[in-house]
């Protein structure tokens, strides 16, 4: 067969079926492609003798006829999921050493469904950053370049190892995790897929926290229609997760027709940014003009409390924050300071998470324990959450007015370089989540396809956003957008 690597799930699982390849050579494959990707620093723990164990039961289920869609087929695992006996370190050095004793549900449901193990891929620490810049094992490195220069291009954030990973075809396909758009907007950084579900549609049980109210993990693939089989796999009712709900899961591979005649794509003025590039603008106008050309119905729509949204969040996220990562205290697990004669409880206290987090995490959890301090309880986080409602009331009248899904922007820009951004305000990195923050703050289904390159040759993305619970019908969306825009580039290999 022609380079197994480069397959999609569905062709891999295809393949699988029809015993033109088996699980074990699939895996050898990308275990040998990830040992010469070392300058990506995509994966940061290598599970090599488990991913031929998974895949060696894999190939006995195929052979036996019990074989769900995932089986057999290699994926990597972001650090934010607990995975047993594992390293699952969030990136962060406080969590050094610590490897659970328990699976997270969604690794569970995978590797119940027969996918392999490749590794663990590398973040941002716990999730907070938009470039792969805070992780304690250094900066993931996108496999894209801008045409002849040689300067390294972020990935994108928190999980831009796993958009990394994905895009330079070191494994099939990979999970991530989204708070604020870290699932998006790497994936558009780097030309892939990738999904954000329903807040509830999977459970976080197992997942480190960043913000508890606004976290979801999701699939993060190479094409629209490995979305659809890979969440499926991942979506489940956790009874030990309080905020998974309870709903049957669709088979969402089967939902996707590419018919979308008679649907109604709104277009929200709001996010006509100022100072927006060119590009930018040019890419969310051939988009809607792809959606209309299938049959789509376009209308202009109002979502006004957009402007709100990034402030809201980066009061209610830090927030959460704080209250989460309170638990990091050098006495139970993870990364203990070393004490001084007369150090008592105090300084360990102090000591152990100042030497354990990371800048951007400290700058979070001040800020976050600041807007819940007494004196400003009510004058920031009671109002962001009012906010917060403000924002969702928008989209709930939007979709009770005949709107089946909205499309914009993914990101204000194509990827930019590592290190370009460390002298500025925090506030221009935070920027980079303007368009997907909303979709959190909502708890809606959001999706980034990736429909062109810019002038430099790097992908551009735009983003779908669908009702609750809609994930099928969003995914069919972006399936008719996905071949309309007939987005095939890849990076050219360096690494």
């Amino acid at each position: 067969m022609s380079d197994l690597s480069k397959m999609t799930l569905a062709g891999a699982r295809d393949a699988l079926r029809k015993g033109e390849t088996t699980s074990v050579e699939l895996t050898e494959t990308f275990l040998k492609a990830i040992e010469g990707a070392g300058a990506l620093n995509a994966f940061v723990h290598h599970t090599p003798e488990i991913a031929l164990e998974q895949a060696k039961a894999a190939d006995a289920r195929i052979g036996a006829g019990d074989a769900p869609d995932m089986c057999g087929l290699p994926i990597g695992i972001k650090d934010l999921f607990c995975t047993k006996g594992v390293p699952s370190q969030a990136a962060s050095a406080i969590l050094e050493g610590f490897k659970p004793e328990y699976e997270s549900t969604i690794t569970q449901n995978l590797f119940d469904a027969g996918a392999v193990m490749l590794g663990k891929l590398n973040m941002d620490e716990f999730a907070m950053g938009s470039s792969n810049e805070t992780s304690t094992y250094g900066n993931a490195v996108n496999p894209w370049r801008r045409g002849n220069d040689d300067a390294q291009l972020t990935p994108g954030g928190s999980s831009g190892g796993s958009a990394s990973a994905v895009a330079a075809d070191l494994c099939l396909a990979a999970t991530g995790t989204d708070t604020g758009g870290s699932i998006r907007q790497p994936a558009a950084f780097t030309g892939i897929t990738g999904i954000k579900p329903t807040y509830g549609r999977c459970s976080r049980w197992g997942v480190v926290a960043f913000a508890s109210s606004l976290d979801q993990a999701g699939p993060m693939t190479k094409d629209v229609r490995d979305a659809a089989i890979m969440l499926e796999a991942m979506c489940s009712y956790d009874a030990k997760d309080s905020t998974s709900a309870n709903l049957p899961v669709p088979n969402f591979e089967a939902m996707l027709t590419g018919d979308i005649k008679g649907k109604t794509i709104g277009i929200p003025k709001e996010y006509h940014m100022d100072g927006m590039p060119d590009e930018i603008e040019k890419l969310w106008a051939d988009g809607t003009a792809m959606l209309k050309a299938a049959g789509a119905k376009i209308v202009d729509i109002s979502l006004p409390h957009t402007k709100y949204a990034l402030p809201a969040y980066y009061v209610i996220a830090p927030a959460e924050a704080s209250s989460n990562l309170a638990r990091y205290d050098g006495v139970r697990y993870g990364h203990r300071a070393k004490l001084e004669a007369g150090d008592g409880i105090t300084e360990m206290y102090e000591k152990s998470r100042a030497q354990g987090f990371g800048q951007e995490v400290q700058r979070r959890v001040m800020i976050g324990t600041y807007v819940l301090s007494a004196g400003f309880y009510d004058a920031y986080y009671n109002r962001a959450r009012r906010v917060r409602a403000l924002i969702k009331k928008d989209f709930d009248d939007v979709f009770a007015a005949g709107v089946d899904a909205i499309l914009t922007p993914a990101t204000p820009s194509a990827a930019f370089g590592l290190g370009e951004m460390k002298d500025a305000d925090p506030v221009q990195m935070y920027l980079n989540d303007v368009f997907t923050v909303t979709v959190n703050l909502a708890g809606l289904p959001g999706i980034a396809v990736p429909t062109g390159l810019d002038s430099k040759g790097l992908p551009l993305a735009l983003q779908l956003i669908g009702k609750p619970w809609e994930e099928g019908d969003l995914l069919n969306t972006a399936y008719a957008l996905e071949q309309a825009a007939g987005f095939v580039a890849k990076p050219a290999k360096w690494w």
